[in-house]
């Protein structure tokens, strides 16, 4: 291993596997992004629709984090927490970062 070089003691990727993990990945944005929209496909009134995509939203990076950090040895409730936090500082970036862009 070279000096500028971080040992992450991270495994190779396949080659042979790269489309399999394209897929796998699209398919977790596609999840992903169907989350947040969820509600406007049922709630007819933009402002209620928007509280109710908060908090599925966040109920979901919850259980995404949860289960992250129990699948990765971590401590669940912290990773669920780190993982809400991140996805909630995200989304008002973005939001506010659209609200600079409409003016």
């Amino acid at each position: 291993m070279k000096n500028d070089e971080v040992c992450l003691r991270l495994e190779k990727p396949d080659p042979r596997r790269a489309l399999e993990s394209a897929f796998t990945i699209a398919i977790a944005y596609i999840i992903g992004g169907i989350v947040p929209l969820f509600p406007y496909m049922f709630i007819k009134e933009a402002g209620e629709a928007v509280i109710a995509s908060v908090v599925i939203t966040l109920i979901a990076l919850l259980i995404f984090g949860y289960a992250k950090g129990y699948f990765t040895g971590s401590k669940p409730f912290r990773s669920a927490l780190q993982t809400a936090l991140i996805g909630a500082i995200a989304s008002a970036a973005a939001f506010g970062m659209a609200k600079l862009v409409q003016g």
